[in-house]
């Protein structure tokens, strides 16, 4: 399986630099570009932090392909 993200939809709704969002959620802006291009998987804290800074929840983001 792999994981899906729709973080960067969320972001730009949101008015949001990648290096804006990261600041929010305490990492880098690379950490935010790799998880928008599946590079990495954020742990579940990550993404909890990411979900509440977009007023979303973690599954409007992300989803599971199968």
């Amino acid at each position: 399986m792999e994981l899906l993200n729709k973080l960067k939809i969320h972001r730009a709704v949101h008015n949001l630099t990648q290096a804006e969002l990261a600041l929010k959620v305490g990492v880098s802006r690379k950490t935010i570009n790799t998880v928008e291009n599946g590079i990495y998987i954020p742990s579940t804290v990550l993404a909890l932090k990411i979900a509440e800074v977009l007023n979303v929840t973690v599954e409007d983001i992300f989803s599971l392909k199968r």
